[in-house]
């Protein structure tokens, strides 16, 4: 399991358009916390946040800088070097993050997005989902949240493939998710299951929908990005770490009480990340596919390690204490909302 899924890469050090209130005070006597997060809709909260200065309203004089990573290895990584103290990713490399260091580094504090996955492919090619066999389906990369949902979903058909190579009855492709409109373009792969926009970006070149992931989990749910922090950071700065968790609160309530002008502040933020924003064809579809949550949905992310081991790409982890929700159960029910479960898998 390496990677979450990412697009566009682009280190940030700039706070956007938030200013310090004028006798605002430090939390935790901190300069500055150092907020990770990828250039996805899938990072909305963190996109929004950033854009509209929640995070820096709750930070007071404490400055919020940014660091704009395109795959999982790298954000832990820099996690676990102290590069950032918090960060927005997915559930495979949060679950490969803290197995690697044997329950040390991380703790997922708290949740952000569901859905915004889809396996999009050529109508021309693939009319059925048993058409899909035979076929070169792409994927972000190997081990990454998305190719473990695919695998797995490969092995419900009854299916073989060899899950290092990509080999078997349908070929795996791991594509760069930057690069893989322009592989659906040449015709050097049949679809791919992939995240947002991504995947309404190869709607906007042809491809038809053939499956939402949503449609395999109950309640149509699975996380998609959780929020993480270094367990150090945690532990000297728990006040910061609340002020963060709020912030993300508020953004949430935010963005789902407004969602036209969260889905533009989200784009706008995309482009300033990355040098170009998305079309409303583009935007569009790919924004209505995601649900943005403060429920981390522990039980999936258990459920979607044990599709990795299933597929041979993790060994059975050891998940106990892989979350600490208490500050962010405090941050709820100070907000009249209810707290959230971290079933089974918090801290004792």
């Amino acid at each position: 399991m390496l990677a979450a899924c990412g697009y566009g890469s682009k280190a940030d050090e700039d706070t956007a358009d938030a200013k310090v209130a004028a006798g605002a005070e430090k939390v935790d006597g901190l300069d500055s916390v150092k907020i990770g997060y990828f250039g996805n809709l899938t990072h909305a909260t963190a996109l929004v946040g950033k854009r509209n200065g929640f995070f820096q309203k709750e930070l007071g004089a404490t400055r919020a800088k940014y660091q704009v990573f395109s795959a999982g290895p790298s954000e832990t990584e820099a996690l676990n070097s102290g590069s950032i103290d918090i960060g927005w990713i997915g559930p495979s490399p949060a679950v490969n993050g803290y197995t690697k260091s044997d329950g040390k580094n991380l703790r997922i504090i708290g949740g952000s997005a569901s859905g915004g996955v889809k396996l999009v492919v050529n109508p021309d090619k693939i009319k059925s989902l048993k058409d899909v066999k035979g076929k070169k389906i792409a994927t972000p990369q190997l081990g990454n949240t998305q190719d473990v949902a695919f695998l797995n979903w490969i092995a419900e058909q009854g299916w073989k493939v060899d899950a290092e190579s990509g080999k078997g009855d349908v070929s795996v492709v791991r594509t760069d998710n930057k690069i893989t409109p322009d592989a659906y373009k040449s015709g050097s792969i049949d679809g791919a299951w992939v995240p947002e926009p991504t995947a309404s970006k190869l709607v906007a070149e042809g491809g038809k929908v053939l499956l939402d992931e949503s449609t395999l989990w109950p309640d149509k749910k699975f996380v998609i990005t959780n929020i993480i922090v270094r367990q150090s950071f945690l532990k000297e700065h728990p006040k910061a770490v609340e002020a963060v968790l709020k912030a993300s609160v508020e953004t949430n309530k935010w963005i789902n009480a407004n969602p036209d002008e969260a889905r533009a502040a989200a784009n706008r933020q995309l482009g300033l990340d990355s040098g170009k924003e998305l079309p409303a064809d583009v935007l569009d579809p790919a924004w209505k596919s995601i649900r943005i949550t403060d429920d981390p949905l522990a039980a999936t992310l258990d459920t979607e390690a044990q599709h990795a081991v299933k597929a041979g790409l993790l060994e059975n982890p050891k998940l106990d204490g892989i979350y600490d929700l208490t500050l962010l159960n405090k941050v709820l029910v100070a907000a009249g909302e209810s707290s959230v479960s971290d079933a089974g898998l918090g801290v004792k």
